[in-house]
C-alpha cells in the first residue's frame, strides 16, 4: 500500500481565490503579504510580531499566500510561524554577531561571485526571494532591491569564470535564482553551459518549498537542456512537507534533476531529534536526499535561532543508525570569518593501536577492526590522477599535509613571533652556542639555502 498522501492547505482569507490564479506562481508573487494588516486576515498576530512588523529597518518581511497557509494561525509557537514572521528578538544583539558572518565579501574576486573553494563558486543571480526566512545569512543584501546585480556584474562573472580553469562546479543562489525571469534564468544557464570546464551546475531555491506552483513543465522542460543539472531545497519541519511540494518535487525528479535538502538547526524549530527523524524520513519519500543540517549562523538578527552545537550532535546521533543512512545529513558549522563548511559528527572512534581500532555503534555496541599489517602504499609518483590535480595554489590544506606537499601550516605572523634570532641563528643540539644557520649544519635543514 502506498503512503498516504500529503496534506493541501488553503487559509480561510483566500478561499475565495479561483484555483486557477491559486496555482499561478505569478499570482503568489504578487499577492505576497508583508504588513500588520494583511498578517491579522490569516493570523492571530502576537504583540512581539506586531511591533517587529511596524519596527523600520529590519529585514524584509514577504510570505506568499501559499506559504503561509501551512501556519496554524492560533499558534504562536507554530514552526512555520516562526521562520517568516518576524518578531522583537531580532533586534537584540548576541556575542559574535556579525553583518557577514560567512566573509562571503571577502572572497568575492568580481561582484556577486563568490570562490572560497578550489574547484567551484557560488554565484549570485538577484537578491529577490519568494518569502524571507528570518535567520537568512545574506540579510545584508537580500531583499534590497538596490542591491540587485547588473549585467555588467553577470557579464564580469561569466568573465571570471571564462579565465579560471579550476572551477568546474557552479551554484547558482541569491536569492533566489527561480524567481528571475525564465528567459533570464535559461540565459544564465546556456552562458554557463557554454564554459568548457564547467562540468556541474547547481541551483539553490526554496521556491519549491515557498511557492511549489513555479515547478510548472516549461520550466523542467527547459532545465533539463542544461545537464548535468542539480538542485538543493531548503526545508526545516515536516509541516512545510505538502502535496504541492511532493508534485513539484516529482516533476524535478522526473526531469533528471536530483534533489538535495539544506536544514538550518533552529532553536523552538527543528531542535529535536524525533522532529528531525520525522523531516528527513518524510523528505526521502519524495525523493529529496537530506543533504547539510547547518549550524545557524551568527547573524544579525537570529540570535534567539541559535542553538549550542552539542544539539546538533545530539540529533545526528539520534538519526545514524535509526533512520536509513542516506537519510542522515552531514551537520556542518559555516565557519565564521569564511573558512568553509566544517562537519561535526559524533565520535564512534573509541581508541586505536597501530594494528586495530576500537569502534561503537549507535547502541553501544563496541567492536574491533583490524588493521591490514601488509598494506601497499598507493604511489603519488605512479598515480595519473595524483599527477593530474587541479587544485588553486594554497587551498590544499590538511590533504596537502597528508599528501607530503607541505609539513605544516602556520598562523599569520608566526615565524616573527618565534624566529627570536631574527632569522640569523640557531643554537645546536649539543652546544650552548650560536652559529650562522648554512648548507650541511647538521639539522638536516640544508635544503634552505640552496
Amino acid at each position: 500500500m502506498a503512503p498516504a498522501p500529503f496534506t493541501s492547505k488553503r487559509a480561510p482569507a483566500f478561499a475565495d481565490v479561483p484555483t486557477e490564479q491559486w496555482n499561478d506562481w505569478h499570482w503568489q508573487l504578487s499577492h505576497r503579504l508583508n504588513t500588520v494588516e494583511e498578517f491579522e486576515q490569516v493570523l492571530r498576530l502576537t504583540e512581539s510580531e506586531r511591533k517587529a512588523l511596524s519596527t523600520p529597518g529590519l529585514f524584509r518581511v514577504d510570505v506568499t499566500p501559499y506559504f503561509i497557509s501551512r501556519i496554524d494561525p492560533d499558534d504562536p509557537d507554530d514552526p512555520i510561524r516562526k521562520q517568516i514572521i518576524p518578531t522583537a528578538g531580532e533586534v537584540d544583539n548576541f556575542t559574535g554577531m556579525m553583518e557577514d558572518s560567512l566573509a562571503e565579501d571577502r572572497h568575492s574576486p568580481v561582484p556577486g561571485l563568490v570562490h572560497r573553494y578550489p574547484d567551484r563558486v557560488l554565484m549570485l543571480v538577484t537578491t529577490q526571494c519568494a518569502s524571507y526566512c528570518r535567520y537568512c545569512t545574506r540579510s545584508r543584501i537580500v531583499g534590497d532591491p538596490s542591491q540587485t546585480f547588473s549585467r555588467a556584474d553577470f557579464e564580469a562573472q561569466i568573465d571570471y569564470l571564462k579565465h579560471t580553469p579550476q572551477v568546474r562546479d557552479v551554484l547558482l543562489s541569491g536569492g533566489d535564482p527561480l524567481t528571475l525571469a525564465p528567459k533570464l534564468l535559461e540565459e544564465l544557464l546556456s552562458r554557463l553551459r557554454e564554459i568548457e570546464h564547467i562540468e556541474i551546475i547547481r541551483i539553490g531555491s526554496r521556491v519549491p518549498v515557498f511557492m511549489p506552483m513555479r515547478i510548472t513543465s516549461e520550466l523542467t522542460d527547459m532545465l533539463q537542456k542544461y545537464h548535468p543539472l542539480w538542485m538543493n531545497i531548503h526545508v526545516n519541519h515536516p509541516n512545510e512537507i505538502s502535496q504541492e511540494l511532493a508534485d513539484a518535487a516529482d516533476k524535478l525528479t522526473r526531469a533528471g534533476i536530483p534533489l538535495g535538502n539544506q536544514s538550518v538547526l533552529l532553536a523552538g524549530v527543528n531542535d529535536c531529534v524525533h522532529i528531525q527523524r520525522d523531516l528527513v524520513q518524510k523528505l526521502v519519500r519524495i525523493r529529496v536526499r537530506p543533504y547539510y543540517l547547518y549550524q545557524c549562523d551568527l547573524v544579525e538578527g537570529a540570535g534567539h535561532f541559535r542553538t549550542p552545537v552539542a544539539k546538533g550532535i545530539e540529533i545526528i546521533e539520534g538519526l545514524r543508525g535509526h533512520t536509513s543512512g542516506f537519510a542522515v545529513p552531514t551537520y556542518v558549522v559555516d565557519a565564521p570569518g569564511g573558512g568553509g563548511k566544517i562537519p561535526l559528527m559524533p565520535s564512534y572512534q573509541i581508541s586505536a593501536s597501530d594494528h586495530k581500532i576500537i569502534l561503537r555503534n549507535y547502541e553501544g555496541y563496541i567492536t574491533t577492526y583490524e588493521e591490514p599489517q601488509d598494506y601497499k602504499a598507493h604511489d603519488p609518483a605512479t598515480c595519473k590522477y595524483c599527477q593530474s590535480k587541479r587544485m588553486e595554489p594554497g587551498q590544499s590544506g590538511v590533504s596537502g599535509m597528508l599528501d607530503g606537499e607541505q609539513m605544516f601550516i602556520k598562523p599569520e605572523g608566526f615565524d616573527e613571533l618565534h624566529n627570536r634570532g631574527g632569522g640569523q641563528h640557531r643554537l645546536r643540539a649539543n652546544s650552548d652556542k650560536w652559529k650562522p644557520l648554512g648548507i650541511g649544519d647538521g639539522n638536516g635543514d640544508g635544503d634552505e639555502q640552496k
